[in-house]
């Protein structure tokens, strides 16, 4: 069984409460469901982890390293767009990384376009929605077939 981290940035959280428009209305609680279900179609142990605070996204991507954690999947949220102490993070070592987006940041505001931490990851997957968490899944697990 494969072992998966979904990281969570700030206000991801509050997903069905915030711009309606651009996040769409399920909450946080319907991705968390998504995400499980996932996990148990393709056999893997998924956790999913959220925090509005820089350093303890750090802290938890450091303690992937030892804990077993064969690819990481993460929404940044916010700190796409500047955090290069997550960035840095997610380079220490060599695991699949994928960056996922709910909304397309490339045709938002001009600050979404950038993202520092997409440099470091095996790809980005943006424009989806919360589908994209489950296509970033798959690709994980192909990603962890190709490294085996």
């Amino acid at each position: 069984m494969n072992k998966l981290l979904v990281i969570n940035g700030p206000n991801l959280n509050f997903l069905g409460i915030r711009e309606k428009k651009i996040y769409g209305t399920q909450d946080y609680n319907a991705l968390l469901e998504m995400i499980a279900k996932k996990g148990d179609e393709v056999g893997a142990d998924i956790e999913v982890y959220q925090s509005n605070h820089e350093g303890a996204i750090i802290d938890r991507i450091q303690a992937a390293y030892s804990d077993g954690t064969e690819g990481i999947i993460i929404n940044p949220g916010a700190y796409t767009h500047y955090s290069y102490a997550i960035r840095d993070a997610l380079a220490s070592y060599d695991i699949p990384r994928i960056e996922v987006h709910i909304s397309d940041i490339n045709t938002r505001e001009e600050f979404r376009k950038i993202s520092v931490t997409a440099e470091v990851c095996n790809e980005q997957i943006k424009g989806l929605g919360l589908e994209g968490y489950l296509v970033a899944v798959d690709h994980m697990i192909e990603y962890i077939r190709k490294k085996s």
